[in-house]
């Protein structure tokens, strides 16, 4: 069976769509930052870095320091799919970090999209 394309994708072609939808709709970019970096563990300069190198998304997530324990805790449909029940690891975070990002555009609370973390 054939890799999924999007894997080859790299973050930083991405990240400026992630950033598009979440300003259009109000929201800022250290917002996205947040719940990207809540899902990943990366820290600022970290997230910098695998935009500046052109990291695929297998490599970002791979390279991510620490996923979040309670990403399993993210639900929810992503192109009419339950994330819950993707099978693929690689793809299941992916659409979680598509989901946060969603929820962000949508305006939800922060501690609801964090799943009842707090991130300083």
């Amino acid at each position: 069976m054939a890799e999924h394309r999007i894997y080859a994708m790299s973050f930083a072609s991405i990240y400026p769509l992630y950033l598009a939808k979440v300003e259009r709709k109000g929201h800022t970019k250290a917002e996205l930052d947040r719940v990207i970096m809540w899902l990943t563990g990366y820290d600022e300069a970290q997230l910098e870095q695998a935009i500046a190198d052109e990291r695929d998304l297998r490599a970002f997530f791979a390279q991510a320091p620490q996923m979040h324990p309670n990403a399993s805790q993210i639900t929810g449909r992503i192109c009419g799919i339950r994330v819950e029940e993707i099978d693929d690891p690689l793809m299941q975070q992916i659409r979680y970090m598509d989901l946060l990002v969603d929820e962000v555009g949508r305006g939800k609370k922060m501690t609801s999209i964090l799943r009842g973390t707090v991130v300083a």
